[in-house]
């Protein structure tokens, strides 16, 4: 194994923080070291290394998989929650980022608004990963696109139908496909659109935006939604309950996709609600793959992250 210099700090705080020749490398990476942890090869070139994780909204998979992650490249974790460190309520968030990176080598931030993960790296000594926050998700997106690799090859010129919530999820695909070369067909209810300037996209070409959830779906390589009401919007779930009735993928919706269209979710799903039981227990889900495969590629991220480029 190489051992590259790093010289400048790295963030990951948005899919645009790295270029398509970074994703094409992470990818590459991340099937290696999948690969490695499937045969049992023990490989830890982050020993010594440690991670902090900062809770403040709470995840199954993003723990587990950071946490398993961070322990199979040989290094330790430091988890803590809103209960152990409340980000600018009991010190200022610049505080926590200069002793919070004193002490660790990568901190993972999983949060409510953008602007607290922000202010964070621009204090932080050390790389700092977005584990989730109310407008983005892109070590989700990351997963998704190397599990469509997986299993159909390059995700380059292939449609991607998004139906549901204009949230996270949504502003971080279309990310995605202005930078690495696909197209997003968007479908959302009339009041839950995207917000296209949060996404900050330079052009429109990579998108196109469908009031029919079905057409949306029509001729898509993969269609994929969440659920429709995200952690800290609660209070609307009812309402939302209402206005996405008719945006649930159902079988109907896939079958107007590609034959081989496969069909995602990044979970927890709800089945009845934004997904029917016989798409995502059908034979085209994908998203155990997918949800395995966060851990993987996330390896790869703080791999890189913390060494640089490895061969």
């Amino acid at each position: 194994m190489s051992t590259p210099q790093q010289n400048t700090i790295r963030h990951y705080l948005q899919f645009t923080d790295l270029s398509a020749d970074e994703y094409a490398h992470l990818f590459a990476r991340a099937a290696e070291i999948k690969r490695k942890f499937k045969a049992y090869e023990k490989y830890h070139p982050l020993a010594d290394r440690t991670l902090a994780m900062i809770f403040e909204k709470a995840s199954t998979r993003t723990r587990v998989s950071f946490e398993a992650g961070m322990y199979q490249l040989g290094g330790s974790v430091v988890h803590l929650t809103t209960g152990d460190s409340q980000l600018g309520r009991s010190e200022p968030i610049e505080d926590s980022a200069r002793v919070i990176s004193r002490m660790t080598d990568i901190v993972m931030i999983r949060t409510y608004g953008q602007d607290k993960i922000v202010r964070f790296a621009s204090h932080s000594r050390v790389p700092v990963i977005n584990g989730l926050t109310n407008e983005f998700h892109p070590c989700q997106i990351l997963a998704d696109i190397f599990t469509y690799i997986e299993h159909r090859g390059s995700i380059q010129g292939k449609t991607v139908a998004w139906v549901g919530d204009g949230n996270n999820m949504a502003n971080t695909w279309l990310q995605a496909a202005e930078l690495l070369g696909f197209t997003v067909h968007l479908s959302t209810p009339s009041g839950y659109e995207v917000d296209q300037a949060v996404a900050g996209l330079r052009s429109a070409e990579s998108y196109k935006i469908f009031k029919d959830p079905e057409d949306a779906c029509r001729g898509a390589d993969l269609v994929t939604t969440d659920v429709w009401t995200s952690m800290g919007f609660e209070a609307e779930n009812e309402a939302r309950k209402k206005a996405f009735a008719d945006w649930c993928v159902d079988v109907a919706m896939m079958q107007v996709a590609k034959p081989d269209a496969l069909f995602m979710h990044c979970l927890p799903a709800h089945r009845g609600e934004e997904v029917s039981a016989e798409v995502i227990d059908g034979p085209q889900s994908v998203v155990w793959d997918e949800a395995e495969n966060r851990m993987h590629v996330q390896k790869a991220l703080m791999e890189f992250l913390l060494l640089g480029k490895v061969a």
